[in-house]
């Protein structure tokens, strides 16, 4: 793979987590500003948007609920969309193809949930030789609690997916720092 084009990759940034059980609106409004401050960046710079949308056959991820849709109030205009059955975006989906047809050698990977399709996304492109850049605070995620009882917080969770993935993965960027990344400067 070689570096000399980014696309951003929106993971499941879509209405089905409201109807969750463990949904939380504590850090949403946070994740929201940046996450479209991201695809309003990559969008006036001329990158390649594409939204990826988790798919089940029943509940609120099932297409017919009506909530596998862009999350609201974000808006987005994507270059192509993908739907995914799996936690990670590049199985079964078409978008490894996509990607190569195009020339992307960098991925900004940003969305919902850290900790997991976007986390198996970046370890996924990660292997397959992309470069990507993991957008920690344009991610959500809700805390957990382990086997053990303890509650681990979104915050922890964030921290602990950027710590696996920094230097072995993916490269761990603000939005800015995403935005003027190496990739960015040849990119027009």
């Amino acid at each position: 793979m070689t570096d000399d084009r980014a696309a951003l990759l929106v993971v499941d940034a879509q209405e089905s987590f409201r109807h969750r059980p463990y949904w939380q609106d504590a850090d949403v409004a946070a994740f929201q500003n940046r996450m479209q401050a991201l695809i309003d960046g990559a969008s006036a710079r001329g990158l390649p948007t594409v939204q990826i949308f988790h798919v089940e056959d029943t509940g609120a991820f099932a297409p017919e609920s009506g909530h596998v849709r862009t999350m609201e109030p974000l808006v987005i205009a994507p270059d192509a969309v993908f739907h995914k059955r799996r936690h990670s975006a590049l199985v079964g989906t078409g978008l490894e193809v996509w990607l190569t047809r195009h020339g992307i050698g960098r991925l900004i990977v940003a969305g919902i949930r850290t900790e997991q399709c976007c986390e198996t996304t970046a370890r996924h492109a990660g292997d397959l030789g992309y470069a990507v850049d993991f957008v920690s605070e344009a991610t959500l995620t809700f805390a957990m609690t382990d086997a053990a009882g303890r509650t681990w917080s979104a915050a922890e969770i964030k921290a602990r997916t950027e710590l696996v993935l920094a230097k072995r993965f993916a490269r761990i960027v603000t939005v800015q720092e995403a935005l003027a990344g190496p990739a960015l400067r040849n990119a027009a």
